[in-house]
């Protein structure tokens, strides 16, 4: 059992609880997240990238960024003429992505410490909001939604990719093996934080479906929501816009 599970469902104090969680987790975090998926998150964020329908020159914000890797992707789209801001409530986290910015030239790519719900930055100030294996750790997930659809500007685009529950049914089985009992066992071996890593499937099992999520982006006041399985269902890529002012 996690320190969470004996936790109120208070979400003031369970935010500060994950928010020590993910900051005990950063020096192992980059080597068991790669364990865990296979590598294959890689590929999921440049996928996810792709879609966010960035150019030279735009700017873009990523939203509970961690080590960073999400935020290089679209630095690598916007390229030295354009802007990727980045927040993360834990400070170890980042510190191990302004070391990585620097040693990956990124120099335009800057990293502050600030909460999801209270986002510091201008209404429409981004082409892009994106969140990468984030928003089930947000305490108050629709509060966040908001704070992201203001600062993005009329037509942009938001990106949230999110571990998900797997839908095929011949999948289902070994997924269930892999992600409850195998992935606090390899995170442990790898010198990572089992309770923590035991935290994983559970937040996952108990965040909204696929379809309760893309109901509550409409609700919000996206527009365009849509959902993509990757890896059977394993993780899930939700996309939608901000609707023009003339929409």
């Amino acid at each position: 059992m996690t320190e969470l599970s004996n936790l109120s469902n208070d979400p003031d104090i369970r935010a500060s609880v994950i928010k020590n969680m993910f900051s005990r987790l950063a020096p192992r975090y980059d080597l068991v997240n790669s364990a865990l998926s296979l590598s294959l998150h890689g590929r999921w964020r440049k996928y996810a990238v792709s879609l966010a329908n960035l150019s030279n020159g735009d700017s873009a914000l990523d939203v509970c960024c961690g080590t960073g890797d999400f935020a290089f992707e679209l630095a690598r789209i916007v390229g030295p003429t354009g802007r990727v801001e980045c927040v993360d409530f834990s400070e170890p986290m980042l510190e191990l992505a302004r070391i990585k910015a620097n040693k990956m030239g990124f120099e335009t790519t800057n990293f502050t410490n600030a909460d999801a719900v209270h986002l510091p930055f201008k209404d429409a100030e981004f082409d892009c909001v994106s969140i990468g294996f984030g928003i089930r750790n947000i305490t108050r997930p629709v509060d966040a939604l908001k704070e992201m659809l203001r600062v993005l500007s009329p037509g942009g685009r938001f990106i949230c990719l999110e571990a998900s529950q797997a839908k095929n049914r011949l999948v289902i089985p070994l997924w269930r093996v892999y992600f409850c009992k195998l992935t606090p066992l390899i995170a442990w071996i790898l010198g990572g934080d089992i309770g923590a890593y035991r935290y994983l499937p559970e937040s996952v099992m108990g965040f909204y479906t696929r379809e309760e999520f893309n109901q509550i982006l409409n609700d919000v006041g996206f527009s365009d929501v849509s959902c993509h399985d990757l890896a059977f269902g394993a993780a899930c890529l939700h996309i939608a816009r901000k609707p023009r002012i003339l929409d």
